[in-house]
């Protein structure tokens, strides 16, 4: 038997220049999503958000791999909380393109707990938003990875609030 992989919560805080309800309004609308989700490589061709406790999001992720191929990563997940302009909980799984559930090791990935939680918080503060992701069961050794991918969804995140200003 093998022994669980360590896994820790991946926090990162951003402070975007844009008023708290544009930055919920690209967490929560398709239109939005398709635009920044992902790291810099990547697109995102499919953004399907069922926006209420209980529904269900379903995203992909298309872009270059280390081999040299280039793949179309699934997520989806639930929404278990929803404070409006406030704070977002949902889990996040692997998928496949109609949203069942696979595991990490579809996508080549090994380690991935089967569902973990993602938590978004949005403040204000002034003109400008501060937002704080919590990222929990973060398998370790994908930490400098995971927060590299998130950064860099972010980094366009702040490029798109920019033009929707």
């Amino acid at each position: 038997m093998s022994e669980p992989l360590s896994s820790r919560t991946l926090v990162i805080e951003r402070v975007f220049n844009a008023p708290r309800q544009l930055v919920w309004d690209a967490w929560t609308k398709p239109e939005h999503m398709v635009r920044w989700w992902g790291p810099r490589a990547f697109s995102c061709p499919t953004a399907k958000i069922d926006f209420r406790v209980g529904g269900k999001y379903l995203m992909s992720m298309s872009g270059p791999m280390p081999d040299g191929s280039t793949a179309e990563i699934w997520s989806t997940g639930t929404y278990k909380e929803i404070h409006p302009i406030s704070k977002i909980v949902c889990t996040d799984s692997f998928a496949d393109a109609e949203g069942n559930i696979v595991p990490s090791e579809h996508y080549g990935m090994a380690g991935f707990p089967h569902q973990v939680n993602v938590i978004v918080e949005f403040a204000d503060m002034g003109n400008k938003t501060k937002m704080t992701l919590h990222h929990e069961d973060m398998p370790e050794y994908m930490g400098d990875d995971a927060t590299t991918g998130w950064n860099e969804s972010f980094d366009k995140l702040a490029e798109l609030l920019e033009t929707l200003r």
